[in-house]
């Protein structure tokens, strides 16, 4: 039990290290005969590729993906999917000083206890590195998903939270933080820029929506599709809480409140007045737009003297060099979507090996 794989019938294992030659995952249990080819994958990567601002890590990798198998004459085959993407822009020797070190708020303690080794390299395994590969995966899963659209968004950055009376989707791709809202994203721009020059981070909520899922997706009690995306997010480095519709603030609510009130809208059809359940009620999806939340904590890599421990069990102070994000939660918002898509695309493959026939609307003809 490897633990690098996520998902029942739609199944994303990936492989590799930060440093190490490729990264890459197999993509198993897609449908044959879907149009894939890389340039419907590279655009989605090159939304999360580092470098692109100088709000995000300065390492330069082209991102570019190679399909190895699973592709014939441009459609799927039905057979395991392997992705691949070559490192270009490793430079090992900015962790040399911390192989015998280990940095407060890192994974560098608990891999070495359970492994006893850990690849002191941009943290191996446990560097955001993985998570192209995730992204890449998505991109195959939003093949799977007709009608359905998944779009992410930055909604805070250490506490200063967008204007949701300004949300525009359109200039999300617009600004470096994948903001909604311009003149929050120039709030962040200054913020970031004085936390740079101190070498220190912040922290960042992003939030995620999907539009068109079909009703019925999810089962009770221990497959339920909130409990599966809120394992798919909690499963992104860094982020440490997760919230569905109202989240949290539905325990400030009272229940006359909470209510998401329906009536029969003209052709039979079930319509909602507020969706605080985020889409989901019993672990199943309504037909609402599916909204979640993920918090992600703020980078620790920090250019400031913290008191740490080396190996020997000694006390020291660590200060980490190299190439990192200020506010690792902004590469997280195409993650963030990648992570939703293939949770969705696992849910309806699932959904249609139980119930082929169950309908793609949810609707109560009259008689």
């Amino acid at each position: 039990m490897s633990h690098n794989t996520f998902g029942h019938l739609f199944r994303v294992t990936t492989w590799g290290e930060s440093h190490g030659p490729a990264i890459g995952c197999v993509v198993d249990g897609c449908p044959p005969s879907i149009p894939l080819s890389e340039a419907d994958i590279q655009p989605f990567l090159d939304r999360r590729r580092p470098g692109q601002s100088k709000f995000v890590t300065q390492r330069q990798e082209p991102d570019q993906v190679r399909i190895l198998s699973g592709v014939f004459e441009g459609r799927t085959t039905g057979t395991p999917i392997a992705l691949v993407i070559e490192n270009q822009d490793q430079r090992s020797k900015d962790y040399s000083n911390i192989a015998e070190t280990f940095r407060p708020g890192h994974a560098d303690l608990t891999y070495q206890a359970k492994y006893g080794l850990r690849d002191y390299r941009g943290g191996g395994r446990s560097s955001a590195r993985e998570t192209a590969m995730r992204v890449a995966a998505g991109a195959i899963a939003r093949k799977l998903l007709e009608g359905v659209t998944i779009r992410g968004a930055l909604v805070a950055i250490g506490g200063d939270e967008v204007d949701r009376g300004a949300w525009d989707w359109d200039q999300v791709d617009q600004n470096p933080f994948f903001c909604p809202d311009p003149a929050t994203a120039e709030r962040w721009e200054s913020k970031l820029l004085e936390l740079r020059k101190s070498g220190n981070s912040v922290g960042a909520v992003v939030e995620v929506v999907a539009e068109g899922v079909p009703p019925g997706l999810g089962a009770p009690l221990y497959g339920k599709l909130d409990a599966d995306l809120a394992s798919a997010m909690m499963s992104i480095n860094a982020v440490k809480g997760v919230e569905i519709g109202d989240g949290f603030a539905a325990a400030s609510l009272t229940g006359d409140e909470n209510a998401d009130r329906m009536r029969p809208g003209p052709s039979g059809e079930v319509l909602f007045e507020t969706n605080h359940a985020g889409g989901i009620l019993g672990g199943i999806s309504t037909s609402q737009p599916i909204v979640l939340r993920f918090a992600v904590k703020p980078t620790s890599s920090l250019l400031l003297p913290q008191a740490s421990i080396n190996t020997r069990g000694e006390a020291i102070e660590v200060v980490t060099k190299g190439r990192h994000d200020p506010c690792v939660g902004i590469r997280a918002v195409p993650v963030g979507e990648a992570m939703m898509a293939i949770t969705l695309a696992d849910h309806l493959l699932r959904h249609r090996a139980q119930n082929p026939d169950a309908p793609t609307t949810l609707r109560f003809p009259r008689n």
